[in-house]
């Protein structure tokens, strides 16, 4: 898991990212979490069901470039308006997991005139407490060893979702491919820890509905963050899905696929 290569590559003002394209319908970005992406992610097999699913590797994740110009996770926002712009995606759906959510939401603050709808799932980003009460936890300090408890509910579940992280017997691609998301997630999120002091005063000017979407046994973000997350959007609504972690989405994808479409569809009812 979590080691594939993507089957495309597209130049975004001069950047080469990798990225998955699956499914017709209305556009839906989805942003990964700071694992990286993987093809046989099983939340976007759900939604290409319904939905045409656009799915780059972050600058710097998987195979896409990281050029000098890109340091900080503003640099990825602009990024994903100039690809939302070169793809001329309109009436789109974004969907951001973890440290894609944190990126989602500060998409979303720039504007949101080719946004229609945003869902945040087990997002960070955000800080509530005061400057001496951690809110998100150091996933930093996690050993691997760690992973599956930190991440997942189910233990055993996890370890089948991360092939046993055997790196003796992965290949050098896959290990590579691995550590240099492991790299990246260090130069966007390590200082602050995953969020961005300025974001929740900025929450206010995403106009769209947003679902907020959350592992009810999330442990590095606690569903009470989720639900002050929520209730900082103009439009936004919390869910919570039972037995499922911070990586929820890996355990139970169809579960949380059911919550996005239909919170989707209830929306579009209302927009008619």
């Amino acid at each position: 898991m979590f080691m594939s290569p993507l089957p495309e590559t597209r130049v975004i003002d001069g950047t080469t990212v990798e990225l998955l394209i699956k499914g017709e319908g209305q556009p839906l970005l989805f942003l990964h979490a700071g694992h990286g992406f993987d093809l046989d992610d099983p939340l976007v097999e759900a939604l290409s069901k319904s939905y045409r699913v656009i799915a780059p590797s972050h600058p710097g994740f998987g195979a896409s470039e990281l050029p000098r110009h890109i340091t900080g996770t503003d640099d990825l926002v602009y990024f994903y308006l100039d690809l939302i712009e070169e793809l001329d995606l309109r009436d789109l759906i974004v969907v951001g997991v973890s440290f894609g959510g944190w990126l989602a939401a500060e998409l979303a603050t720039r504007g949101t005139g080719r946004i229609a709808k945003l869902v945040l799932i087990d997002a960070v980003g955000v800080k509530f407490s005061g400057r001496e009460t951690r809110d998100i936890t150091d996933i930093f300090a996690t050993t691997l060893e760690e992973i599956p408890t930190l991440f997942f509910h189910d233990d055993a579940k996890a370890m089948q979702i991360l092939g046993g992280l055997d790196f003796k017997n992965m290949s050098l691609a896959s290990v590579t491919r691995f550590a240099r998301n492991r790299e990246s997630l260090l130069l966007f999120g390590w200082s602050p820890t995953l969020y961005n002091p300025k974001l929740l005063s900025r929450l206010h000017r995403v106009h769209v509905p947003v679902l907020v979407l959350w592992g009810a046994d999330d442990k590095v973000v606690s569903t009470e963050y989720g639900k002050k997350y929520a209730a900082a959007f103009e439009h936004g609504s919390f869910a919570q899905i039972p037995e499922a972690g911070h990586y929820g989405y890996l355990e139970q994808p169809e579960a949380f696929a059911g919550k996005i479409t239909e919170f989707l569809a209830a929306d579009a009812l209302v927009a008619a």
